[in-house]
Parts: structure tokens; sequence; C-alpha cells
């Protein structure tokens, strides 16, 4: 019952953790702040098997990671350079139908890929696409040709 218990009271902390930080920034994560986050079972799971039979050492813990990530957000809301050396650049895959192969080899992204996106945007081939271009998220946003779609 013990580890119920302590299971219990994790997962509220880190749920109001979690709110404390606001939708943004949990919905826009870059890849560090993602890893940061993804480190909290293991960081809490001794607190909960009784390893460590201290409840407060993974909450310190995960405090201290909740903190890191906030951190890093507010000094990149405030400084652009550190921005661009915290989160990816936008990548120019393909321009007015012309694919971009080396763009491709560097993000590891197929044209066939590019061709699903294109599909989603109601385009039928590469060469109604304006520009495709990787987002920092991940996404590849798709801008349609003058006069298609």
């Amino acid at each position: 019952m013990e580890t119920v218990v302590r299971v219990v009271i994790i997962y509220l902390f880190v749920l109001v953790a979690l709110r404390l930080l606001g939708k943004r920034e949990f919905g826009q994560l870059s890849p560090l702040e993602l890893v940061m986050l993804m480190l909290i079972p293991d960081i809490v799971a001794p607190g909960i098997v009784r390893d460590d039979f201290s409840l407060t050492t993974g909450i310190v813990a995960v405090s201290t990671v909740m903190l890191l990530v906030l951190i890093t957000s507010l000094m990149v809301h405030m400084n652009r350079r550190l921005e661009f050396a915290v989160h990816a650049r936008p990548t120019v895959l393909v321009s007015e139908g012309i694919v971009y192969s080396q763009s491709l080899n560097k993000e590891r992204i197929s044209s066939e890929e590019i061709l699903a996106a294109a599909r989603e945007s109601g385009l039928d081939s590469l060469g109604d696409v304006k520009w495709a271009i990787l987002q920092s998220d991940g996404k590849i946003a798709i801008v349609p040709r003058d006069g298609t779609a």
C-alpha cells in the first residue's frame, strides 16, 4: 500500500508541476526540454519502489528538472541568439518544385515524406509545391504554387 501512496503523491506533484509550466511550454518543447522531461520517470522511480526511502529526493529532483525547463524557456524567449542555439532552424526542402536533395539528406527526410505532406495539403505532385519547409517542430509545411490547390 505504501507504494501506491508514493505513486499517487508523485503523480499529483508532476501533474501540478506540468500545469504550472503552462500549455505553451509543454506543447512546444524543444528536443532538449523533451529529453529533460523524459528523465522524470528515472528520477522518481527510486522513490516509488523504495530503493531510496526519501520521497522528498524524487520531488526535489523533479522540481529541479521543471525549473531547468522553465529557465531555459525564459532565457530563449529573452535572448534571440540563444534561441538559435537551442531550437532547430527551419530548412527549405523544396523550392518552386525543385527538391533540395542535400537538405533531404542532412535532415534524413525522404521525398516520399514531402509528397505525403503535399498530398495532405491537396497537391498531387512535388511540381505543385512552391515551398516545402521542415519546421523547427519537425513538421513539413507546404506552400502551394499559385493556381494550385
